[in-house]
């Protein structure tokens, strides 16, 4: 595939012209560092359990079973909070802090990345 140089050129032109007029209105336009998801201010406030692993967390250790942790139940420190699957291997998760589970951040079956916060403890 060849690149044509002329239509690269006018596309970075296109974007300047957007930047300019983005910031003659008064918006800021930042495409350096994107937004965080992972935590807000009221996070902080909590210990949180992160993932050990990449994978697919499960909440319940079987489908339709009732789940490792629900908002508002008291766990201890080395209790299973979920499951994260990776190639084939079902790997606990245990509580790294005692205390009330505050928020589950994550859904059954959804996939999840290393250091991601799993669950949010107080």
């Amino acid at each position: 595939m060849e690149i044509d140089k002329k239509t690269i050129k006018k596309l970075i032109d296109a974007l300047e012209d957007l930047k300019k007029s983005l910031n003659k209105s008064g918006m800021q336009m930042d495409v350096s560092e994107p937004e965080s998801t992972s935590e807000n201010n009221d996070d902080k406030n909590y210990n949180s359990v992160k993932s050990p692993i990449i994978g697919t967390a499960y909440l319940a250790p079987e489908p339709g079973a009732k789940p490792f942790v629900e908002v508002g139940k008291k766990i201890k420190k080395g209790d299973t909070v979920m499951i994260v699957e990776a190639m084939k291997t079902m790997n606990h998760v245990p509580s790294t802090h005692s205390g009330i589970v505050k928020k589950v951040s994550v859904e059954d079956g959804q996939p999840v990345e290393y250091d991601q916060i799993l669950i949010l403890v107080e």
